[in-house]
């Protein structure tokens, strides 16, 4: 048989399968071109920009008070931390001294955040082994935390909380009590969920050695977050460049020694209870005086009343809402710990009233550069598997 014949034999030997882009199995808007030895997978081609929305190029057309709408739609799993994100950069650039106690009250919601994503993440995991009970058992606490951002803002997956400068407004007592109620409650539901699933006999088979990645290939992507970490890599942009005085708080870098799909699953249930950690010292350290915003008259809204009675207020109030407020010149990147990982913003500003140039570092983008990598020589059924544990979200994707 002559090498062509040999090529031709074996080419009929695999198989094409598109796996998506609307797939039910891969959470998202998700498209790989997969060639397929049987059941293994020898390779694969990922495609992207299934929903891409153009929101750096948005961002560059709107004021910066309403880009805060655009960073909602980035990762609808955990929102709020990408309108904290983005806050946080404005502030930056402007220079603006945020008041300890707005501070606290954004770690708050950061973590609620954090672990609402994390619930997702492990849930769907288990889901994707099989595990349907322990995705109800713990998805009702993360219907809980969707309860408290409503309450604080309105919504619950657009959240759109805060304002450049703080809070829009302080937390109620109900918010208050809702907190503290979902402290009271999680941690047993956390139990339950972990003695339902962690050292299930299905559920370590199907994840431990599951679209492994190690620590060196990891970085060499640009890995961050719970996939960074679950591979040994103890990097947190909250310990290494804290934000939002996270140096107040004691809290562990939980990490992993395989990087595979146990792992990653294992790190994110360890930072949940890092997460509710960090709550109760925020809520013990919580200043009792102060504002929950800055004094910044050119960004934050001023209240009704003196809109109503004041020429000065009614001037400010009107430049913010139509968008005239301008910034000054400059560049700046700031990153916070995301839900999957950093999430930066850069911006450069030409002193206008909108970015002259806006760029989003989203940590999705890069996990899905590895996933063709991580899925080869395994079986089909475990690529859904690893997608679901570096919990790809398509709006980080294709932004």
């Amino acid at each position: 048989m002559t090498t062509e014949q040999q090529s031709i034999t074996e080419e009929k030997h695999f198989t094409t399968l598109n796996l998506g882009p609307t797939h039910p199995a891969t959470h998202g808007i998700f498209q790989n071109v997969l060639t397929m030895d049987g059941e293994y997978i020898v390779d694969a081609v990922p495609t992207i920009g299934y929903i891409h929305r153009a929101f750096e190029k948005l961002g560059e057309r709107r004021p910066f008070n309403q880009i805060t709408t655009i960073t909602d739609r980035l990762n609808y799993c955990s929102s709020p931390i990408n309108n904290m994100a983005w806050h946080m950069t404005v502030e930056k650039l402007i220079k603006a001294d945020i008041p300890k106690r707005a501070q606290y009250m954004r770690v708050i919601i950061m973590e609620l955040s954090r672990i609402a994503d994390h619930i997702i993440c492990d849930t769907v995991i288990a889901v994707d082994t099989g595990a349907m009970t322990g995705f109800l058992h713990l998805f009702q606490h993360r219907e809980k935390i969707y309860d408290i951002f409503e309450r604080i803002c309105g919504a619950r997956l657009t959240t759109n909380i805060g304002r450049i400068g703080g809070l829009e407004r302080d937390f109620t007592d109900e918010v208050w009590n809702l907190i503290h109620t979902f402290l009271k409650e999680f941690p047993i539901g956390l139990k339950e969920f972990e003695k339902l699933v962690n050292r299930n006999r299905i559920f370590m088979d199907r994840t431990i050695g599951v679209g492994a990645i190690d620590a060196d290939l990891a970085l060499s992507y640009g890995f961050t977050g719970p996939n960074l970490r679950a591979a040994g890599v103890d990097y947190d942009v909250r310990v290494m460049n804290p934000y939002s005085s996270y140096e107040d708080f004691d809290f562990d870098i939980p990490v992993g020694t395989q990087g595979d799909t146990y792992d990653r699953y294992m790190v994110r249930i360890e930072e949940m209870w890092q997460s509710l950690r960090i709550i109760e010292q925020a809520i013990n350290k919580m200043p009792k005086e102060g504002s929950f915003h800055a004094d910044l008259p050119h960004f934050y809204l001023p209240p009704k009343v003196d809109v109503y009675s004041k020429m000065e207020a009614l001037i400010y109030h009107f430049k913010i809402v139509m968008g005239e407020t301008e910034v000054p010149k400059g560049e700046v990147y700031h990153a916070v710990e995301g839900g999957n990982g950093e999430l930066g913003f850069y911006i450069i500003s030409d002193g206008g009233r909108t970015p002259f140039r806006f760029h989003i570092r989203r940590p999705c983008f890069i996990y899905y550069q590895a996933y063709p990598e991580m899925i080869k020589g395994g079986l089909l059924s475990d690529a859904i598997l690893t997608m679901s544990s570096m919990n790809v979200i398509a709006g980080e994707l294709d932004a």
